[in-house]
């Protein structure tokens, strides 16, 4: 599958306003959206180039993700898997609006950040999941993050916003989907979003311009974005977070035994 990016055109504009009008009503009848305590200076995002970046817990995120996107004055170019892009129905909607596909696994994965930094240069506002998948923690608490959005964030020069997003589990989770929306109409599950304060990841790498970073710089930096993250997930929830760098692998691997 190609990976490069396609800038939207107006045609595209106007679809994913009636996208997210259509969406949004759907969503607000299933659940209850509450966009709280945001910290946001402008109570926007940033012109310009912007990568959001938010925890993963149910197959509802992306769809709330460019929800909350378009209340704060942006229309996302979501990263979602290469399977999305495979439906007949939804592939060519969602690449017509500039969403970007990850081929995972692949030898075109690496296109993925490449696509998503031309996305960045055009000053668009990327939003993606750092995890890389939904959680598999049983209490739903963020996994620790991949490197890729803290990559792209040195490579391009945007700003990180995190966006926290309690209870989407609630509203579409593994199984028995349409079930669950259906007797969400009489439930209406909360969904709790708290929006932080733009981080600059080059600053929290030490680094200036287009300096080379060491592997060991970038993980350490996700970790930092990540723990912003989760402490506002924790916030949300009204917890102390187990992991508050996010759950590592082996935590998880140690559940399952």
């Amino acid at each position: 599958m190609d990976s490069s990016w396609q800038r939207p055109g107006l045609r595209a504009a106007l679809l994913y306003a009636v996208a997210a009008g259509l969406l949004g009503s759907v969503v607000s009848l299933v659940s209850r959206v509450e966009l709280t305590r945001r910290t946001v200076p402008t109570r926007e995002l940033p012109d310009g180039p912007v990568i959001v970046v938010s925890n993963h817990t149910s197959f509802a995120d992306g769809i709330l993700l460019a929800l909350v996107g378009r209340r704060l004055g942006r229309s996302l170019r979501l990263m979602a898997t290469g399977g999305v892009f495979r439906s007949g129905l939804v592939g060519p909607l969602v690449r017509r609006l500039g969403f970007i596909p990850v081929l995972r696994g692949t030898s075109s994965a690496a296109g993925s950040l490449d696509a998503a930094a031309e996305a960045l240069a055009a000053g668009e506002a990327v939003g993606l999941f750092p995890e890389g998948r939904i959680t598999r923690d049983a209490d739903q608490w963020p996994e620790r993050s991949k490197t890729g959005a803290v990559r792209l964030a040195l490579r391009t020069g945007a700003p990180v916003v995190p966006v926290a997003m309690v209870g989407a589990h609630r509203v579409v989770g593994r199984r028995n989907i349409f079930g669950r929306l259906l007797g969400n109409v009489l439930t209406r599950p909360i969904v709790r979003i708290e929006v932080g304060e733009p981080l600059d990841v080059r600053r929290l790498a030490g680094v200036s311009g287009d300096a080379e970073v060491d592997d060991a710089t970038v993980r350490r930096v996700a970790d930092e974005v990540m723990a912003e993250l989760v402490r506002r997930v924790a916030d949300l929830r009204g917890e102390v977070a187990p992991w508050p760098l996010g759950v590592p692998e082996e935590a998880l691997a140690a559940a399952q035994e």
